[in-house]
C-alpha cells in the first residue's frame, strides 16, 4: 500500500458514487476496478472494468453504497485523485482529476505521470 493509514486514496464526487452504484446495482457486479496501463500518446491510460470480486492487493473504496477497487500497480499513481461524473449534451463519462498527472494528450485519453521516486517522495513526507 502506498497511501496514508486511515486516508482514502481516491476522492469520489457525489455524481461519481451515484453512477458506480447504479451501474453496480443495474449489472449485479461487486464494483468498479481502476487501474493503469501503458498506453496512448502520453504514455499511460486509465482503466476501468466491473468486476465480480476483489483481489488481495486491490485497495478497496467504498462509499455511500458505491465500490471503487484499485488495483496494485495503479495505487501510487492514483493517490489524491478526484473521480467524477459529468453529463454535457454530447458526451457523459467519469472524470479523473490527479495531481500526480503531468502532461496529457489532446484527446484526454492518455497521461503521464510523475516519475516514480518523486511520487514515493511525496508518499513518504505526507505521513
Amino acid at each position: 500500500m502506498f497511501g496514508i493509514p486511515g486516508k482514502s486514496p481516491v476522492i469520489l464526487t457525489a455524481p461519481a458514487v451515484a453512477q458506480i452504484r447504479k451501474l453496480m446495482q443495474r449489472d449485479g457486479r461487486y464494483g468498479l476496478k481502476i487501474g493503469v496501463k501503458k498506453g496512448g500518446c502520453a504514455g499511460m491510460e486509465y482503466t476501468m472494468d466491473y468486476v465480480d470480486t476483489a483481489e488481495a492487493a486491490d485497495e478497496v473504496v467504498e462509499q455511500d453504497g458505491a465500490r471503487v477497487l484499485i488495483a496494485p500497480m495503479a495505487q501510487m499513481f492514483l493517490f489524491g485523485t478526484e473521480i467524477d461524473y459529468e453529463t454535457s449534451l454530447l458526451e457523459s463519462g467519469f472524470r479523473f482529476r490527479n495531481p500526480n498527472v503531468v502532461d496529457a494528450c489532446g484527446c484526454g485519453e492518455s497521461i503521464k505521470f510523475k516519475e516514480l521516486d518523486e511520487l514515493e517522495a511525496e508518499r513518504a513526507a505526507q505521513g
